[in-house]
């Protein structure tokens, strides 16, 4: 069976892309940055895979050119989801935008080097719906205005890091280009593979706690993380998805909406009253954890979804039972009470 080469192998979304790589078959190398990651993945792939034998990690890290090659190396395909993500802004964007950026060309390049034969990128939304003047329903033609001032650098990081991809495989060759398919989740959320919940989930835990009195006003796509992880797996030998954009999207709800799942699912402490958008502005001066979304509170986002139903033929596991379970699960983990 072929080998599949997934970076950032700790990661919530790469984590479900190894389980069910692994539950088809395939051989899996992963990257990883530290032994403390190196152990999660080990530890979450014996709970959640019976086919372990056929996984190995390997060290490395998007800041440094050392270990990418031998990543790589006798890999047919890699799945590219590693990239930092924090919902606070940081004091210097750098910190984001450098392992992304720099990350992505050390990785393509060692697989030009090896000649491998497609990589599925994980971007973002964040690279398509931001900075805009207008209000639109937005699709895989767009792209962030990475420079205007609302934009976070988070946005800005994942902007940056795939149009480098894009540039990357146009500059090279016919006999060395690569196939790139490209993907585009909204908000993520989902069951756990491990013991790190993951930024989002750690957004949703304190709704569930409910630690803010009100909820802000904020509209977002949302998509459950083992629809991601599948269209990876698909897009990888699909060969429709080549040199294409994709949006994974399955609705949109305000923040509020969410809210009010949880309450259906039985955990009444989430509030269901919205918070005005100039308090939001104001708090996120003091409390870091409102800072990545102060610019955009109040704004309806809306992605196009077609593209995605084009490519996989199949149903995408609704946001009601997304968040349900993933309520369920942190209540299990002992983390809500």
């Amino acid at each position: 069976m072929d080998e599949v080469l997934v970076t950032g192998g700790s990661g919530f979304i790469a984590l479900h892309c190894i389980q069910q790589l692994l539950s088809l078959g395939f051989k899996v190398r992963c990257t990883v940055r530290s032994e403390k990651k190196r152990l999660e993945v080990i530890k979450a792939m014996k709970q959640h895979s019976p086919n372990s034998d056929l996984f190995t990690i390997v060290f490395a890290d998007l800041l440094n050119d050392e270990g990418w090659e031998d990543a790589v190396k006798g890999c047919k395909y890699v799945l590219h989801t590693a990239s930092p993500f924090v919902t606070q802004e940081p004091v210097n964007e750098d910190i984001l935008i450098r392992p992304a950026v720099d990350g992505t060309i050390r990785l393509l390049n060692a697989c030009t080097v090896h000649q491998v034969e497609k990589v599925v990128f994980t971007s973002s939304f964040a690279a398509i719906g931001y900075g805009h003047a207008e209000p639109k329903i937005y699709d895989e033609s767009d792209w962030t205005q990475y420079n205007h001032r609302s934009v976070t650098a988070y946005a800005k990081s994942k902007t940056l890091a795939e149009r480098t991809a894009w540039d990357f495989v146009q500059s090279l060759d016919q006999k060395r280009r690569f196939k790139l398919t490209v993907l585009n989740p909204v908000g993520v959320m989902g069951p756990m593979l491990s013991d790190d919940i993951g930024t989002t989930n750690a957004e949703l835990l304190l709704l569930l706690k409910g630690k803010l009195p009100r909820v802000p006003k904020l509209h977002i796509g949302w998509v459950d993380v083992r629809d991601v992880a599948r269209a990876h797996i698909t897009a990888m030998t699909c060969p429709k998805t080549d040199n294409e954009r994709i949006i994974l999207c399955k609705k949109e709800l305000w923040l509020v909406e969410i809210a009010q799942i949880f309450r259906t699912a039985g955990f009444m402490r989430p509030p269901i009253k919205e918070m005005p958008n100039f308090i939001v502005r104001i708090l996120a001066l003091f409390i870091k954890d409102l800072s990545g979304i102060a610019n955009y509170v109040g704004q309806e986002v809306y992605a196009n979804k077609e593209k995605a139903k084009d490519m996989f033929d199949w149903e995408f596991i609704t946001i009601e039972e997304s968040a349900s379970e993933t309520a369920y699960q942190l209540d299990r983990m002992g983390l809500i009470h």
